[in-house]
C-alpha cells in the first residue's frame, strides 16, 4: 500500500515537471508570435471628411422644381360643391355632361358661368446640384431639370434663387443652370481619369429632400459601359433620389463626379451608385455655356460587338473593335469606303478596345476633322480617310426588310437554299452582290438566319450570286465554323454556322 502511494507520488512530481516546462516554453515563445501577428496588421485608420465636408458642402445646392398641370373644376355654380358626374367623365370625357346637369346642352340657368380648364402649379421634384463658378453658374442632371416650369436653387444658408436653365444634354444627363449671384463658391475640379479603384469618395446633396446629406464609400469600378457617350464610374456610396445632380468628392476636397443613377429593384439605394466622369460632365458645360447645346461627331455607321468566336473566325486574333452593321448612304463613312462587316479598330490613333468606345470618341471630334481610321477587312488592316460630320439633334433610322419567297428548296451543307439578290433590291440596299436566303434549315436555322436575310461575304470572299456561293460553300471544311456576312433589317452582322458533313 505504502509502495503503491510513493509510485503516485513520483508520477505526480513528474508531471508537475513536465508542466512547468510546457508553461515556461509558452511563456517565453507564445507572446513573441503574438506580437509578430499584431504588427502584421494594418495600421492604417479609416478617413477623416470632416475638413473635406466643411470646405465643401456650402457649394452644394438644394434643386426643387414645379410643373403646371390640368385640373378638373372642383363643382358647378356659384354655390361650387363636389361633381355628381365625375365617374362618368371618366369614361367619356371632360366635355360629358348629362341632360339637365349644369353646363349641359340647353338654357344657361340664371347666376350660372360656363367653367373654363383650369391648371395650378405642383411640386414636380427634388435634385442637387453644385456651383462650378463664382458668378451664378450651377451642374446638375438633365433629368432633375427635364419638363420644369420653374426651377428654385437654395443654398445651405436658405438663400433661394429662381434659375434659369441655359442648356441641357440628355445623352449625357447634364444640365447647366445660371442663377443671379456673384459671391458663390465654386468646387475645385479634379481629374477623373486618375481615379482608380478601391479609392474613398462621398457624396452630397439631398436624398429624399434631405438637403446636404453627406455619405462615403469607396469606387467600386470605373469605366462601367451603360450608355452611348458615357462611361460611368461605380461606387458604393449611399445614393437615394434626390442626390442626383450633386458631387462625387475625392479626399482632396475636388469634384471627380456627378451622382446621377443608382441600380436597384427597390428605387432605393442597393449598394450600387452611378457617377458621370467629371471630365466628360466639364467637356459638355464648355459647349452649353458657349452655344447653349452641344454638337457631336458622328460618321454615319451602326455598331456591335466583336465577340471572341466572330474575332477568331475572321482573323481578327481577340474580341476588340467595333463591327460596322450598317452604313449610311452619303454619310461620311460611305465616302471613306467604309463596308458592313468592317470592324473598325481604330479612329484617329485611339484604339477601339470595345465597340462603346467608338461613339464617345468620334462624338467628342468636332465636326468637319479629317479622321483616319483603321478597319479590319478580309483578314487585314486597311486605313481609310474620313472627314467627320457632325450629329443631328434627333437622329432618325429607318430600314425595310426584303420581303421573302418561302418555298421549301433543296439545301446545301449549311442547311441553306439561296437566290440572286434582284437587281431593284441591290440598288435599294446599296450592295453590288449577295444572296438572298429562300429556305433555311439546320445548322443556319440554329444560328438564327431566316428566309429574306441576304449574304454579302461567306469568310474573307465576298459573293457575287447564288452560282458562286454554291461553289464557296461546297469547299468548306466541316471541322471549323464558317463566318457569314449577313444583311438584314437594313443592319449587318456575322453569323458562325458549322457545316454539316458530306
Amino acid at each position: 500500500m505504502l509502495a503503491t502511494q510513493q509510485e503516485s507520488g513520483r508520477k505526480m512530481r513528474q508531471w508537475l515537471a513536465i508542466a512547468s516546462m510546457s508553461l515556461a516554453f509558452a511563456g517565453g515563445v507564445l507572446p513573441a508570435a503574438q506580437a509578430q501577428v499584431a504588427t502584421a496588421q494594418p495600421s492604417a485608420a479609416l478617413p477623416d471628411f470632416t475638413e473635406i465636408v466643411a470646405r465643401t458642402e456650402g457649394s452644394v445646392v438644394n434643386i426643387r422644381t414645379t410643373e403646371t398641370v390640368a385640373v378638373r373644376p372642383s363643382g358647378f355654380g356659384p354655390g361650387g360643391g363636389s361633381d355628381p358626374y365625375e365617374m362618368f367623365r371618366w369614361f367619356f370625357g371632360p366635355e360629358f355632361s348629362p341632360p339637365g346637369a349644369p353646363g349641359a346642352p340647353g338654357p344657361q340657368r340664371r347666376g350660372e358661368t360656363p367653367q373654363q380648364p383650369q391648371e395650378r402649379t405642383v411640386p414636380r421634384g427634388v435634385g442637387s446640384g453644385f456651383a462650378i463658378s463664382a458668378d451664378g453658374y450651377i451642374l446638375t442632371n438633365n433629368h432633375v431639370v427635364d419638363g420644369a416650369n420653374e426651377i428654385f436653387v437654395t443654398m445651405t444658408d436658405g438663400t433661394e434663387f429662381n434659375a434659369e436653365v441655359v442648356g441641357t444634354d440628355p445623352r449625357t444627363d447634364i444640365a447647366l443652370l445660371k442663377v443671379d449671384a456673384k459671391d458663390l463658391t465654386p468646387l475645385p475640379i479634379g481629374d477623373s481619369h486618375q481615379l482608380k479603384k478601391g479609392q474613398w469618395v462621398l457624396a452630397i446633396g439631398s436624398p429624399f429632400g434631405l438637403d446636404s446629406t453627406v455619405t462615403a464609400g469607396i469606387i467600386s469600378a470605373i469605366n462601367r459601359e451603360t450608355g452611348d457617350y458615357l462611361p460611368f464610374i461605380q461606387t458604393d456610396v449611399a445614393v437615394n433620389p434626390g442626390n442626383s445632380g450633386g458631387p462625387l468628392l475625392n479626399l482632396a476636397g475636388q469634384v471627380v463626379g456627378v451622382n446621377s443613377q443608382i441600380v436597384s429593384r427597390s428605387g432605393g439605394f442597393m449598394g450600387i451608385s452611378l457617377a458621370i466622369p467629371i471630365d466628360e460632365a466639364m467637356r459638355v458645360v464648355e459647349q452649353l455655356k458657349e452655344h447653349g447645346k452641344v454638337t457631336r461627331g458622328r460618321i454615319g455607321v451602326q455598331i456591335g460587338e466583336v465577340s471572341d468566336e466572330v474575332a477568331k473566325a475572321i482573323g481578327l486574333g481577340k474580341a476588340r473593335g467595333a463591327m460596322v452593321s450598317h452604313v449610311e448612304k452619303g454619310g461620311p463613312a460611305a465616302s471613306a469606303g467604309v463596308m458592313p462587316g468592317d470592324v473598325i479598330t481604330s479612329f484617329n490613333g485611339t484604339d477601339i478596345k470595345q465597340w462603346a468606345d467608338l461613339p464617345r470618341i468620334v462624338g467628342e471630334t468636332k465636326p468637319d476633322t479629317a479622321a483616319t481610321l483603321e478597319v479590319w477587312r478580309k483578314g487585314k488592316a486597311v486605313k481609310l480617310k474620313v472627314t467627320v460630320g457632325e450629329m443631328p439633334s434627333e437622329a432618325t433610322q429607318t430600314a425595310q426588310r426584303e420581303g421573302p419567297v418561302a418555298e421549301p428548296e433543296k439545301t446545301d451543307v449549311l442547311g441553306l437554299a439561296v437566290a440572286d439578290v434582284p437587281e431593284q433590291a441591290r440598288k435599294e440596299l446599296g450592295i453590288k452582290g449577295g444572296v438572298q436566303v429562300r429556305d433555311v434549315r439546320a445548322p443556319a436555322n440554329a444560328a438564327g438566319l431566316q428566309p429574306g436575310d441576304i449574304i454579302l461575304t461567306v469568310g474573307d470572299t465576298d459573293i457575287t450570286d447564288a452560282k458562286q456561293f454554291a461553289k464557296v460553300v461546297s469547299g468548306l471544311d466541316a471541322s471549323s465554323k464558317a463566318a457569314l456576312l449577313v444583311l438584314s433589317d437594313g443592319q449587318t452582322r456575322w453569323v458562325l454556322v458549322q457545316p454539316k458533313a458530306k
